[in-house]
């Protein structure tokens, strides 16, 4: 780390700071404001002496001296400019920092049955536009264990907490239709998350549920499963995706190929709030892409991870060299100017 330094002085009664690189600025203010005075000098009329003619001193050339003057201008910019770093007092500094964290050990279930395979979120189908935004969610968490679990109808683990965002993101893009047979265990899934949060020491143990459908499979029921769930203290938020109405589903016929058939969006909503509001959580309903970032904007807000961050730097002081540099450039510059480059008159 480097920076200029300021320092503080005392006006009625009051403390007052200046920062180094204010003090820098005026400095080179000043500094722009000599040469400037510099420059006019030389154009200024200075003292003369008539001559009758000036045929010999044009034919006359220039000496080594009068050619190597312009030494003494740029030995005082010099001069001035290392005594203006000096003076803003520069430091370089070694910056340590503690970080203290909270974390939040979260569990995120993903259905995966046919269903999610609707195109009301078009372009997209739901489970491409749900593990976009998922993706969003994780990348704005810090110091948080996340897991992955999938379900359709039974569930198993994709990731288990971790807080290697990237295989966590691997194993989501790896997550597609196909994998477990179609049907919606909500009640399996949850039960998977609960075991999977059992053993966490965390403040906080969260599970985030997406679906589109009623449960209809597996052998544990749903709010069977949020009770188990608030008995070890976690809080499970729900979030039912798609448009109200009939949805387009594509279908692979062998015959006449891929087409598109309307079926109605059946989304337990009463089921997915009563698991949420069991366990202190929410149900949010997602209808459309900007409506379930927003719901993973919330939740990102409503579960933030305490972080404490205390910070130590040592600095070392950078200015002796430019303050000897910039006497020796002025020393000289006067050496020179009453010596070798004297002017007379």
């Amino acid at each position: 780390m480097f920076r200029f330094a300021g320092f503080h002085i005392t006006l009625f009664e009051r403390e007052i700071s200046i920062p180094g690189a204010a003090i820098f600025a005026v400095c080179l203010l000043v500094l722009a404001l000599m040469i400037f005075y510099h420059l006019r000098k030389r154009r200024a009329r200075t003292a003369t002496i008539k001559y009758s003619d000036l045929k010999i001193v044009k034919r006359s050339a220039k000496t080594g001296r009068a050619r190597f003057r312009f030494l003494l201008a740029a030995l005082r910019i010099l001069a001035i400019s290392m005594l203006v770093v000096a003076f803003a007092r520069p430091q370089a500094g070694t910056e340590n920092r503690e970080v203290t964290s909270e974390g939040i050990d979260i569990m995120l279930a993903l259905d995966v049955s046919g269903s999610m395979k609707a195109e009301d979120f078009k372009p997209q189908n739901r489970l491409y536009v749900a593990k976009e935004e998922i993706k969003k969610f994780v990348n704005k968490r810090y110091s948080d264990r996340i897991g992955l679990v999938v379900f359709s109808q039974s569930s198993f683990t994709q990731c288990p907490l971790t807080l290697d965002y990237g295989v966590l993101l691997t194993f989501l893009d790896q997550a597609r239709f196909g994998m477990i047979k179609d049907g919606t265990a909500i009640g399996m899934a949850l039960a998977n998350c609960v075991n999977r949060l059992r053993e966490s020491l965390s403040k906080s143990k969260v599970i985030v549920l997406l679906t589109d459908g009623v449960n209809n499979a597996g052998q544990i029921d749903p709010l069977t499963a949020a009770t188990i769930a608030k008995t070890m203290g976690v809080k499970i938020y729900t979030i039912g995706v798609g448009k109200p109405g009939n949805a387009m589903y594509p279908i692979d016929d062998p015959i006449f190929g891929k087409r598109y058939v309307y079926l109605p969006n059946e989304i337990d909503e009463a089921g997915l709030r009563k698991i949420a509001e069991k366990t202190g959580g929410k149900y949010f309903r997602a209808r459309s892409e900007k409506e379930l970032e927003a719901i993973y904007n919330e939740i990102d807000q409503l579960e933030k991870t305490e972080i404490k961050v205390n910070e130590y730097v040592q600095y070392r002081e950078l200015f002796p060299p430019f303050v000897y540099f910039g006497l020796a450039f002025l020393v000289l510059e006067m050496l020179l100017g009453q010596t070798v480059f004297r002017k007379i008159p």
